[in-house]
């Protein structure tokens, strides 16, 4: 399953951000390897999220490289994050803030409305965001055709992502 990496590394908006925030991919989302290595080609900094179990709250954290991921320990949900032990620059607590955030999701529909994995990590996170003197990023999901809906339920808590790239599902 991948999504034409031109469509997300030749997007003007990635294009023109320095500080990127993304996801590592689980077994049934877009893969982002590719992105990650381009972000780091480039020179850019990359973050990616460390989630805290028991609880909404999810940081992004600064990645060394890319060759670092693999040695990062598993969480619950099979995904590489960073220990809560280990200390990196989280996004936020600097001015610069992000520029950028891809994101995964279950489902999106046109309008903007993302179906995440029910804990609220990102509504939390881009909630933060928007108090951070930069403001909130622009936000891209990431996505598979099949992932589009007519409509997403949403409540007061949910945040609409700025632009959804989806693609077809390719074996």
């Amino acid at each position: 399953m991948v999504l034409r990496m031109p469509q997300v590394i030749q997007h003007a908006k990635y294009q023109a951000s320095q500080r990127i925030s993304v996801f590592l991919s689980m077994a049934d989302e877009v893969q982002t390897e590719e992105i990650i290595k381009d972000i780091f080609h480039r020179g850019k900094d990359c973050f990616i999220p460390r989630y805290e179990p028991q609880s909404n709250h999810m940081d992004m954290v600064k990645l060394a490289s890319y060759e670092e991921i693999a040695s990062l320990p598993l969480t619950s949900w099979n995904i590489h994050q960073p220990d809560e032990k280990d200390v990196r620059e989280e996004a936020l607590t600097a001015p610069e803030g992000l520029d950028l955030i891809l994101m995964p999701g279950l489902g999106f529909d046109k309008s903007g409305n993302r179906l995440g994995r029910g804990k609220g990590y990102y509504d939390a996170y881009l909630n933060r965001c928007m108090q951070h003197p930069k403001g909130k990023p622009y936000t891209i999901a990431l996505a598979f055709k099949e992932q589009m809906c007519a409509v997403i339920p949403t409540s007061e808590n949910d945040v609409k992502v700025d632009e959804i790239l989806f693609e077809e599902k390719e074996d």
